[in-house]
């Protein structure tokens, strides 16, 4: 792991505060990057996003589908968990905890607006950080690259319409063109570029440079870029954090609940099915940590950078990071 992999809980937490500073006392900074926006999407955090997401893309190797049929328990295990059971514990837990326990606390239209954000987290099973669980926990390579190749398949498929969905459930109207123009932009765009670099790289130099000395130089792109875009992001919300800081603790809590909660049914699944623990860890990890790049991108293009979706989304990255870490620790810990 790079020196910023290591210690993420502790950039994120620095690029939060340094988002919120910035938006209180540099208010000018992002008022400028507020006007390069295009459909609602800002064009500066898209391009950081393309950035987070691409080098991740790159180790997708699709040729590996092949080997699905060898032992494809954990994939079901993946699948079902993701998108059978996920999405609308999701849902669940977020609507009792904004709508009913923290009914005093959060307004009726903030409560819809918090639950749309964890609906997108929610719909958006990992696919970038994955590959750190895995390696943490010494999960399979191989396994993990078909667990995300198949899942970015199933994106491409699966989360506009369940979101568009859940989020119908919970009263709020989804533009179908943005969504999917979403999707595009920030699965297929960067899964092409991904894969077309794969092969022309590989094709010019072999498989071996490309694995041991190309991605290499692309280690530390998504973290930079995953800390740049969350010092913009909250600095376009930090008046309303300062403001709400109670609801950053209300947002956390339920997000929290669902990560440890989808974990629990995923990794105790695999072992009840006696797959190994190469395979169970990162079956636990893809289903309990979110696309958040992906999710933050959706939130930002359907409801606009300053909005109170985009917040719960960005609150998301925030809870992930050092709930992943400690999961990771129990993986280790209780490793069979």
């Amino acid at each position: 792991m790079s020196f910023f992999e290591k210690y993420l809980t502790i950039w994120v937490a620095l690029c939060m505060a340094v988002g919120i500073a910035i938006g209180k006392f540099i208010p000018i900074i992002p008022e400028f990057l507020g006007k390069f926006e295009y459909a609602n999407v800002s064009i500066p955090i898209a391009i950081l996003i393309w950035l987070m997401i691409y080098p991740m893309m790159m180790k997708v190797d699709f040729k590996s589908i092949k080997n699905v049929g060898k032992d494809p328990k954990g994939l079901f295990v993946t699948w079902i968990v993701n998108w059978l059971i996920k999405p609308f514990t999701m849902f669940g837990i977020a609507w009792l905890f904004f709508y009913v326990i923290f009914k005093n606390l959060i307004p009726a239209e903030l409560a819809k607006d918090y639950l749309a954000g964890a609906v997108l987290l929610g719909a958006a099973p990992c696919t970038a950080m994955v590959f750190v669980w895995s390696h943490l926990t010494n999960g399979n390579p191989a396994y993990t690259v078909v667990q995300v190749a198949t899942n970015d398949l199933i994106i491409l498929l699966a989360f506009s319409p369940i979101v568009a969905f859940l989020l119908g459930v919970g009263g709020v109207t989804i533009p179908w063109a943005t969504l999917i123009l979403s999707v595009v932009l920030f699965v297929v765009v960067p899964l092409v570029g991904g894969i077309s670099t794969r092969i022309i790289v590989t094709k010019k130099k072999g498989e071996e440079y490309f694995v041991n000395e190309f991605i290499p130089k692309f280690n530390n792109t998504t973290i930079g870029a995953l800390l740049l875009t969350l010092t913009i992001l909250f600095s376009f919300q930090g008046e309303t954090i300062l403001s709400n800081p109670l609801h950053i603790v209300l947002i956390a809590i339920p997000l929290t609940i669902q990560t440890v909660f989808i974990f629990a049914i995923a990794y105790f699944t695999c072992k009840k099915l006696k797959l190994p623990h190469n395979i169970a860890a990162p079956a636990g990890m893809i289903g309990a940590s979110n696309f958040f790049e992906l999710s933050v991108a959706v939130a930002i293009a359907l409801f606009g950078a300053t909005s109170p979706v985009a917040l719960a989304t960005t609150v998301g990255v925030l809870v992930e990071v050092p709930v992943m870490l400690s999961l990771v620790w129990f993986v280790n810990k209780v490793k069979y």
